[in-house]
């Protein structure tokens, strides 16, 4: 039976931790992305290698880190290095092999927006950028997003390319010959979405525990993709509810 306390936020994070492996290189972030990631590590993940913008490698943080800047984040690091380094040699060389990222707005191919709202030229709302997206969209190995599944978020097609998912699909994907592998899956509060191999198109392939496919349709605008068999994502354990409430006592980021 499913913990009626447990939070749609809570639910993100740990599917979201479940999908990094043991000895993987992670780019964080801060937010949902971070707490997914530190919870992997504490739970099945030791040798998880958590890498930040900042410039540390190896990140061992004893607590919630704030922000990418955090000094908890160096103590006991493998390395620190500049931004410039961080970017030019880690991100662009293809070392990492997991990037969160997150935006605005999010299409049926993957590509995000987290530059205007409307127009470039006459946004309607400007946003703050791409920042290390971009980068991280061509090089990381896999991509997870995490999202809320909402309407004014899933779009059929971004306002604006900040990073770059499947474009138009596979076949225009391949043309950029990226080193990176593009999206891998986006993980919502109401199911996990991936990739069609071939055409690169978004298709829900597992649902959150009583969320049905119609719900997940109600807040796409698009006529969406299904698997033919849709699974179901288990709600987080006893142990993962207790070691991630942990890591955020305050709920600062949960909520």
């Amino acid at each position: 039976m499913t913990d009626p306390t447990v939070t749609s936020s809570e639910l993100m994070v740990t599917i979201a931790a479940r999908e990094l492996r043991d000895g993987e290189s992670v780019l964080v972030g801060v937010g949902i992305p971070n707490l997914a990631a530190n919870l992997a590590k504490r739970m099945h993940a030791p040798n998880l290698i958590l890498i930040y913008e900042s410039g540390t490698i190896g990140s061992n943080p004893q607590r919630m880190p704030l922000s990418i800047g955090d000094p908890c984040l160096v103590t006991g690091a493998k390395s620190v290095c500049s931004m410039y380094e961080q970017f030019a040699y880690y991100i662009q060389g293809g070392r990492i092999d997991v990037g969160f990222l997150g935006g605005a707005q999010i299409d049926r191919f993957g590509n995000i927006n987290s530059t205007v709202i409307g127009t470039y030229a006459k946004p309607k709302v400007r946003l703050p950028g791409s920042g290390g997206a971009c980068e991280t969209a061509l090089n990381a190995k896999r991509i997870l997003v995490i999202t809320p599944h909402e309407k004014r978020r899933f779009i059929e097609k971004v306002d604006f390319v900040t990073s770059p998912g499947f474009l138009d699909g596979k076949a225009r994907w391949h043309g950029l010959k990226a080193q990176g592998g593009g999206p891998y899956a986006v993980l919502t509060d109401l199911g996990t979405l991936t990739f069609d191999e071939v055409t690169g198109e978004m298709t829900l392939t597992a649902l959150n525990p009583g969320v049905t496919v119609a719900k997940v349709q109600e807040n796409t605008p698009w006529p969406l993709k299904v698997a033919a068999a849709v699974k179901e994502n288990p709600p987080p354990t006893a142990e993962e509810l207790k070691v991630l409430r942990a890591l955020d006592p305050e709920r600062i980021y949960l909520g």
